[in-house]
């Protein structure tokens, strides 16, 4: 969902070490942005709060958008489950679907229910922190504004390939990533809706799950 400022590719972190810190920055940009909301949240504040120096801080994340695009998709990968950081049974930010894991939809399974209620129940997971969820909604729209080289397929975070999982998708066509990809469009659309009161919580939900019946259903 993010794009790297212009002029400026964000490093990858390779050493164990270095993926310590860059979850450092991202920590400390969530919790300044959950107390103090986007425009509030200085690149100097959140280095400070991370413990390195504005130059490390700026080698991981160009900008300020940027770092907090790299916070949704952080905060999505720890309520999957797949995030470092956010990893193992029993952490809150990795079990608001109830479930430990999210195995491959089961033969019987109602791959459209499972799919929305992922998406629903993520949707509620970042409305915890409606300043946090500002920041990030924010922070979307001046990414793309400014954008530059493009980024991976959605369908190829870690969102895209929990829904992929969820339909039992090992070897995933095209079809199922254009379902995929549709759907997490989809998602953040109404997640923004939701944010800014265009929608109830239950019209959303209730959309998300037509879309899903709509895209899945043979």
């Amino acid at each position: 969902m993010a794009r790297p400022a212009e002029g400026r590719q964000p490093a990858a972190p390779m050493s164990s070490s270095q993926i310590a810190r860059r979850v450092r920055i991202l920590r400390a940009a969530s919790e300044l942005g959950a107390r103090e909301g986007l425009a509030s949240v200085q690149m100097h504040d959140v280095a400070k709060e991370a413990g390195v120096a504005i130059a490390t801080l700026y080698r991981y994340f160009p900008s300020k958008p940027y770092l907090f695009m790299a916070v949704l998709e952080w905060h999505i990968e720890q309520y999957l489950g797949g995030h470092e950081s956010g990893q193992g049974k029993g952490h809150g930010e990795g079990q608001g679907n109830g479930r430990d894991d999210l195995a491959p939809a089961d033969v019987g399974t109602d791959a459209a229910a499972e799919v929305a209620e992922l998406l629903i129940t993520l949707s509620v997971k970042l409305l915890d922190s409606p300043l946090l969820a500002s920041a990030v909604a924010l922070s979307s729209f001046t990414e793309y504004a400014t954008a530059v080289p493009a980024r991976i397929d959605i369908v190829d975070s870690a969102l895209g390939q929990a829904i992929l999982s969820l339909l039992g998708a090992d070897e995933a066509s095209e079809t199922d990533r254009s379902r995929a990809r549709l759907l997490i469009y989809g998602w953040w659309g109404l997640f923004v809706a939701m944010l800014t009161e265009e929608i109830s919580t239950e019209e959303a939900e209730t959309n998300m799950r037509l879309a899903a019946r709509l895209l899945l259903t043979p």
